[in-house]
């Protein structure tokens, strides 16, 4: 699975990466070191290809009843088939490129819709259980380079138990927040990470990894036909992954150190 990962470019990198601006001015992003479920994280989707949004990771299905329990992962060989997934993967309401672009704002955008990302990383954790509890290893290229993780977004109407809590607080990650002033929330928009088999370097870590696109798919994947070939597990040559610190266990802490291998 893919719980955890790392974003460390500066803003101006990541933009330069991926072609795509944020779509306020100013600073929106500085280096990340633990990214964490139920968080607003960079994504491109196929709506607006050339804007980076921040979406909550944990995807809600548009027929779901609440905001709790956002799936954070969905997996390749059945992405096409499940309820919760196959809108998304087949982009079946996407709204029309042009006129998405023009609409900055989501709550002038058509909802419910849904479709295919690419969530930004230059690193995922796996944790590998142990006789003395689980160890968590960062997996990342071996110069650190960003690459693409396939993703699926979902934009739908907030459930009504979410329309007088904000963020993390829907979650459990703190004190409820009334919308005292009335103003409207807009629409909840989620992502989740599709992963795959591991390759030979993460199976000796977990039995799943996530989709890592290479970077001459990844408009394909935006705005191909059906993409299933480039779903298989990225080849491990020039990858590597390496013990660090339980500190990353926590979500909350998010610092350079956290990426540093830990000494023998």
């Amino acid at each position: 699975m893919c719980g955890r990962y790392t974003l460390m470019l500066a803003q101006d990198e990541l933009e330069d990466r991926f072609g795509a601006r944020f779509a306020s001015d100013g600073e929106q992003f500085s280096p990340r070191y633990n990214m964490a479920p139920s968080q607003d994280l960079p994504v491109i989707t196929d709506e607006t290809p050339t804007t980076i949004r921040e979406l909550e990771w944990g995807l809600v299905p548009t027929w779901a009843d609440d905001a709790s329990g956002g799936i954070i992962n969905a997996r390749a060989e059945t992405v096409n088939e499940k309820p919760s997934f196959r809108d998304a993967y087949r982009q079946a309401t996407v709204a029309d490129a042009e006129s998405a672009a023009m609409e900055q704002d989501a709550n002038d955008r058509e909802t419910p819709a849904a479709g295919r990302c690419l969530v930004p990383a230059d690193g995922f954790y796996e944790w590998v259980e142990t006789d003395d509890g689980k160890h968590p290893y960062r997996v990342a290229f071996e110069d650190d380079r960003p690459f693409a993780l396939a993703g699926l977004w979902v934009r739908r109407e907030r459930p009504q138990d979410e329309t007088t809590q904000t963020g993390l607080d829907a979650f459990g990650g703190g004190a409820a927040e009334s919308d005292t002033d009335g103003a409207d929330p807009g629409p909840l928009e989620t992502f989740t990470i599709i992963t795959t088999e591991p390759n030979d370097l993460v199976v000796d870590l977990h039995h799943r990894m996530a989709v890592i696109l290479d970077p001459a798919d990844e408009q394909q994947w935006l705005s191909g036909g059906d993409p299933a070939d480039l779903l298989a597990p990225h080849p491990a040559a020039e990858m590597r992954a390496y013990p660090v610190s339980t500190a990353v266990n926590d979500p909350s802490v998010d610092s350079p150190s956290l990426v540093e291998p830990l000494s023998p």
